[in-house]
């Protein structure tokens, strides 16, 4: 496996704007870092499963892709755009638990109808991994070193929404419909 390109393709994935980081940053704006840290568990537990589900049932998976790949971006869509309406809808001054959908299970969930995370772990696994290890010691460590670099990229979300709340909170309007129409480019751009 060439390590470089590997490592490259998993920080360029991970740590990107995407969905899920942009879920994280918004419940850090809105309701700390602790909250997003709840979201960022499901989303890592969710992004592990699939990176099993991927390692095992691989050429599955991408036989069956061209069926899947539309229904996913149909869900993805819709969930997508109903979070930047829900982001952009968001009260900070009135916060409650209802107005978010960071939860473990919607950060568990989001992963699963989250494009971006479904490709990349249909995409990692036979590109990097497969072809060149097909021990299981050797794609444990592989999707442990992928797994790792995706928490990674959730916290520094975190730690980045943390460190700019205060300036978040000051311009929430402006900080709400930029993320919003963040989360909506993300879902249009699933179909480009």
């Amino acid at each position: 496996m060439d390590i470089t390109s590997f490592l490259i393709y998993c920080m360029i994935a991970t740590f990107t704007p995407g969905p899920t980081n942009i879920v994280i940053l918004s419940t850090v704006h809105h309701f700390g870092a602790k909250k997003a840290m709840n979201y960022t568990y499901g989303a890592t537990f969710g992004f592990g499963l699939l990176l099993v589900i991927s390692a095992l049932l691989n050429t599955i998976l991408l036989t069956a892709m061209p069926r899947i790949i539309i229904v996913m971006q149909i869900i993805g869509t819709v969930y997508m755009l109903y979070l930047a309406y829900k982001i952009y809808k968001t009260d900070a001054s009135n916060p409650t638990v209802n107005q978010t959908p960071a939860t473990f299970m919607s950060g568990f969930f989001m992963q699963f109808l989250n494009p971006k995370v479904v490709l990349f772990t249909w995409t990692v696994i036979p590109t990097f991994v497969m072809p060149r290890y097909s021990s299981s010691p050797a794609v444990t460590l592989s999707l442990i070193a992928i797994l790792v670099i995706g928490f990674l990229a959730f916290v520094t979300w975190v730690l980045f929404g943390t460190i700019f709340k205060a300036f978040l909170q000051k311009h929430n309007k402006t900080v709400n419909v930029l993320m919003a129409l963040s989360l909506a480019y993300a879902a249009i751009m699933i179909w480009v």
